[in-house]
């Protein structure tokens, strides 16, 4: 016991000959390479910077002209309320991220639209025509591209701005009609005129559409083309600047879908109202001003008839 406690009593005057208060040897702590690790640590002193180093020189703060050239943007239209132009499109793309697979919608849409002219938008499924109109319409933004309305630029607008344009100036006719169930004609087209900043009465808007004696009627009460009528009687009601259709006869026989060409082309003819219809069928193209064949994304071509087709001598 003598010998231990002797052997205790010399480790304590080695960890206090090296500035330890523990009983440790010195090899419990310290490697045979800690000598040399410890030799590649900088000393204090030598990681402050000077003053000097931290100041940038004259020629560092100067940004190199180069690095930071971008292609500038299309310029855009003046903004002028004669100006027959309604909407400029230009470079627009579409681009949908499908997981692994990006599916490109858009591939750079150049596009001009005037005041008061009927245009169809002629292609086949998967063309990008409906891609196109909601982008047109405010309901998607462009992956790239700039749209103008009125010398506004669109794709810099934000939600509240999105929704003020589509509320005040635009009017959208669906494939399916997306009416109220349990509102007869008139209430489903005065929900619009509740909210527009100067509609007309909607006893005027289902007269516009051959509708003035259903008015009273349930939406299961009428025809597929008499819904899609009612559906148009509500997108006129705001009295809007432009009439963007998607594939409005889409659902229905040939003869009930002269009957909505024909509401369309009332409309256009008397409200002066821009009127955009999307469509595969190649004989609603008869009745436009203009034509523009899309394919893979893109404007393929256009056109412009020489003579409209009245929407009553249509057939297919």
């Amino acid at each position: 016991m003598p010998a231990i406690c002797a052997a205790k009593r010399q480790q304590t005057r080695v960890g206090a000959a090296h500035g330890r208060d523990h009983d440790f040897p010195q090899s419990d702590f310290r490697s045979s390479n800690d000598d040399a690790i410890l030799s590649r640590v900088p000393s204090p002193e030598s990681r402050v910077p000077s003053p000097e180093s931290q100041v940038p020189s004259p020629e560092s703060r100067i940004p190199n002209p180069e690095s930071r050239i971008m292609p500038p943007p299309p310029e855009p239209p003046v903004s002028d309320p004669d100006d027959p132009m309604v909407f400029r499109a230009s470079g627009i793309t579409k681009v949908y991220d499908m997981g692994e697979v990006q599916v490109h919608a858009l591939r750079g849409v150049d596009l001009e639209l005037f005041r008061g002219e009927l245009v169809v938008l002629l292609g086949p499924s998967g063309s990008g025509k409906s891609t196109l109109l909601n982008i047109l319409g405010g309901l998607d933004v462009p992956t790239g591209g700039h749209v103008w309305y009125h010398g506004q630029d669109l794709t810099e607008a934000d939600d509240r701005e999105l929704t003020r344009f589509r509320r005040d100036h635009v009017g959208f006719v669906f494939q399916f009609y997306n009416l109220i169930p349990s509102l007869t004609a008139r209430e489903n087209v005065a929900i619009v005129t509740e909210i527009a900043a100067a509609p007309m009465p909607p006893e005027k808007a289902l007269a516009m559409v051959d509708l003035a004696d259903r008015m009273d009627h349930f939406p299961a009460q009428l025809s597929g083309g008499q819904q899609q009528r009612v559906a148009i009687a509500r997108a006129i009601a705001k009295q809007p600047a432009v009439l963007l259709c998607d594939e409005p006869t889409g659902a229905l026989d040939s003869l009930t879908g002269v009957r909505v060409l024909e509401a369309l082309e009332r409309i256009n003819a008397e409200l002066g109202t821009t009127t955009v219809v999307i469509t595969h069928n190649a004989d609603i193209a008869r009745m436009a001003d203009r034509v523009l064949h899309m394919a893979d994304g893109r404007i393929a071509s256009g056109e412009r008839n020489a003579e409209r087709v009245p929407a009553s001598e249509l057939h297919w």
